[in-house]
């Protein structure tokens, strides 16, 4: 007999004495007490370890952030001093016309540039801090 032939066989004959066993003799009711009663106590242990963890977030920027200022403050500084740069449009005021360009086009074209504009702090007090953290 062929492993195809036995297969077809016996296939159906399996799948019924499961059915039967499963079913009509009350093991499927042991299964699903066992299950539930397993995803009780693996609830239990998950949510155990989540309530202890607690992630502290600090007002305070990281080493590392802190760091990464320092380094970029102390490269524009060098740069400053070796180029001979350093506060070159300090006392300066913006032209009020576009200069040699044509100042005919543009969203801002009839803004006077020294004007302050539209005051967004009311932005950061909706967000709630978060906006200061991502300093």
């Amino acid at each position: 007999m062929k492993r195809n032939e036995l297969k077809e066989i016996l296939k159906p004959l399996i799948k019924e004495c499961i059915k039967e066993v499963i079913f009509e003799e009350g093991a499927l009711s042991g299964i699903i007490t066992e299950v539930a009663h397993g995803l009780a106590t693996v609830q239990a242990n998950v949510s155990q370890p989540i309530m202890e963890k607690k992630i502290i977030k600090s007002n305070q920027p990281s080493a590392s952030v802190l760091e990464a200022r320092k380094s970029l403050e102390e490269t524009k500084r060098s740069l400053q001093s070796s180029t001979g740069l350093n506060g070159i449009f300090e006392g300066t005021t913006p032209m009020r016309s576009g200069g040699s360009q044509s100042s005919k086009h543009g969203a801002l074209r009839d803004m006077d540039p020294s004007d302050p504009g539209v005051d967004i702090s009311g932005i950061m007090k909706i967000a709630g801090g978060a906006w200061e953290q991502l300093k």
